[in-house]
């Protein structure tokens, strides 16, 4: 016996609005009961998930970004205090923001050697969809000729000779 048999609650179907939930959960202890809603809904993703290569460089870049502004910060708040430290992080930042540049950069060059290694549905001149084809083709042909030898081995195979 669980507690809801226990206080003789009858099931009853979820709230179909919010006010009429907060009604249901205002009712007296007597009254029906309402089910909690769960926390949230699980949606399906709008967009694919970014490829593994592509997402390690952006989460390096967005790292490298946020330590380079909070370096910036450092440099200018020393430089304000007239800090024997603000020469050197001034130094640094600057090397810290062409870092940060290249590793931005990075993001977007890994994403189109993605793009262009394992081609993009999407654009009809991928590349990739370019070496398929030629695959393919490949392919193909390699099997008609081997059917063609087949072919040929059995035909001459009932045969002693061809005199």
């Amino acid at each position: 016996m669980d507690t809801q048999e226990r206080h003789g609650a009858v099931e009853v179907p979820p709230a179909r609005t919010a006010k009429e939930a907060v009604t249901a959960a205002s009712a007296p202890r007597g009254g029906p009961e309402v089910p909690r809603q769960p926390l949230w809904v699980e949606e399906p993703a709008a967009r694919r998930r970014m490829p593994d290569p592509v997402r390690r460089a952006a989460v390096r870049a967005v790292i490298i970004t946020s330590l380079t502004l909070i370096q910036a910060m450092v440099a200018f708040l020393a430089s304000l205090t007239g800090s024997w430290l603000a020469f050197p992080m001034v130094l640094s930042s600057v090397g810290s923001t062409v870092v940060a540049t290249w590793s931005v950069l990075d993001v977007w060059v890994t994403r189109q050697v993605w793009n262009q290694r394992n081609g993009v549905v999407s654009v009809p001149s991928s590349s990739a969809r370019r070496l398929r084809r030629e695959r393919r083709r490949a392919r193909r042909a390699a099997r008609t000729a081997e059917r063609d030898a087949a072919r040929i081995r059995r035909r001459d195979a009932g045969r002693l000779s061809r005199a």
